[in-house]
C-alpha cells in the first residue's frame, strides 16, 4: 500500500514535470512572395491612376472654396469642404485640405461675421 502511494505521488510528480513548459500557438495568413509582389504592383497601378483623380477633385474643390469667400458662403464653402474630403481620400491630401480650411473659413465668416455689414 506504501509502496503504491509513493508510486501514485511519483506519477504526479512526473505529470506536472511534463507540463512546465510555456507554449502557444500563433496564428496567421502564410505569405507567399510572390503574391506579395502581385498586389504590391497593383497597388502602385492604382495609386498612379487615382492620383490624377484626386487632384482634379482637389482643384475643383479649392475653387469652389475661393470662390465662397466672395458668394454664398454656406453653399459653396460647404461644397469645397465635401469635395475636400474626397481629394483627399483620392491621394490629392494639400489640395484637399486647403479647400477644406478655406471653406470652414468662408462659412464661419459669412455665419458670424458678415451679417454685421
Amino acid at each position: 500500500m506504501e509502496n503504491e502511494r509513493h508510486n501514485r505521488e511519483y506519477d504526479e510528480k512526473k505529470y506536472e514535470s511534463d507540463f512546465m513548459e510555456e507554449t502557444a500557438a500563433e496564428v496567421a495568413v502564410p505569405v507567399h512572395p510572390r503574391h506579395e509582389r502581385i498586389e504590391r504592383e497593383h497597388a502602385h497601378e492604382r495609386e498612379v491612376v487615382g492620383s490624377d483623380e484626386g487632384k482634379g477633385y482637389g482643384r475643383l474643390a479649392l475653387i469652389l472654396s475661393i470662390l465662397s469667400l466672395f458668394f454664398l458662403p454656406i453653399i459653396l464653402g460647404a461644397a469645397g469642404i465635401i469635395l475636400g474630403f474626397i481629394a483627399r481620400r483620392k491621394g490629392a491630401t494639400t489640395l484637399g485640405a486647403w479647400s477644406i480650411g478655406i471653406g470652414v473659413v468662408s462659412i464661419l465668416i459669412g455665419t458670424f461675421i458678415l451679417p454685421f455689414f
